[in-house]
């Protein structure tokens, strides 16, 4: 087998993170087929397949998931190697990647951000918006954010914005056509606004109320995957939708839509930044966590 240079790995590196030539080509700043090439030339040198190619997806093959679990680590140690000199400058630099559910991104993310990248020019942040949880070291984010109650016991964990409760609402028109529900199960008679998870599933609105807790699986003519858009499908006329009180208080204040079911809808703990736990913190990354503390953004 020819010599292998660290730099050979990167097509691979990349490849792997992405599942994906074309979002792969873009992070190394090249074209699909010069990536393609690239990791040809490396299974050619190597004489083992890493990758599993069809025209719809890329898949790692067993030599090449244990290639990946012994490289990964070693380049992290060289990212983090060279992170460090962030600490001989005198304001950080760096660039962080983060992914976050739309709603998140939208409610408490995007303003913290904002203020974030005013207090520090030098570093740069791109959001990912994936409403379903990912791998973050495989998929090479530095953070996500997500409800703390979904969050994996092994990750640091800091609070980003206040508590978050539902709201049921619909429009004045639709309960002059339809009878408001009384109780989470009377919405099983009402056509209601479905979500579907990336994964397929559909979600159960979640209530409690006196330690009493439902999930009613509803059913309606509309079924969305964007949340933000559950809102939106109600104003127009669509049925009963699910959301969050912060999506929606503006426009139940000036009567568009009305709310129900209020006394069932639950507090949760809130949206949290999340991160993997890791010998050195990038200092972009640290920049941002103290900042969030700092800010008050944190609760």
């Amino acid at each position: 087998m020819r010599t292998i240079a660290p730099t050979d790995l990167s097509p691979f590196l990349a490849l792997a993170r992405h599942r994906s030539f074309r979002r792969a080509a873009d992070e190394l700043g090249c074209t699909p087929s010069a990536l393609s090439h690239a990791v040809k030339a490396l299974e050619a040198r190597l004489d083992l397949r890493l990758f599993n190619r069809t025209t719809r997806s890329v898949a790692l093959t067993e030599a090449g998931e244990t290639l990946l679990a012994r490289v990964s680590p070693a380049f992290r140690d060289i990212e983090d190697a060279l992170d460090d000199l962030n600490n001989f400058r005198g304001t950080p630099v760096g660039r962080l990647k983060i992914n976050a559910s739309r709603p998140s991104a939208r409610m408490v993310l995007l303003p913290v951000v904002a203020r974030f990248l005013a207090r520090h020019p030098r570093i740069s942040i791109e959001i990912v918006i994936d409403n379903d949880l990912v791998d973050m070291v495989s998929e090479g984010f530095d953070a996500g954010v997500r409800f703390g109650e979904t969050l994996a016991q092994d990750m640091i964990a800091v609070p980003l914005g206040p508590r978050q409760r539902t709201a049921i609402v619909a429009t004045p028109g639709f309960f002059n056509e339809h009878a408001r529900p009384v109780t989470p199960q009377d919405l099983k008679s009402l056509p209601c606004i479905g979500f579907r998870f990336g994964s397929g599933r559909l979600y159960a609105w979640e209530f409690e109320r006196g330690g009493v807790e439902l999930s009613v699986e509803v059913d309606g003519p509309l079924v969305l995957d964007d949340q933000d858009m559950m809102a939106d499908a109600a104003l127009a006329g669509a049925g009963i939708a699910f959301s969050f009180e912060d999506q929606v208080k503006d426009l139940v204040a000036d009567g568009r839509l009305i709310r129900v079911l209020e006394d069932w809808c639950p507090y949760y703990s809130g949206f949290y930044l999340y991160y993997p736990s890791r010998r050195q913190m990038p200092a972009a990354l640290r920049a941002f966590v103290d900042f969030i503390r700092m800010d008050g953004a944190g609760r």
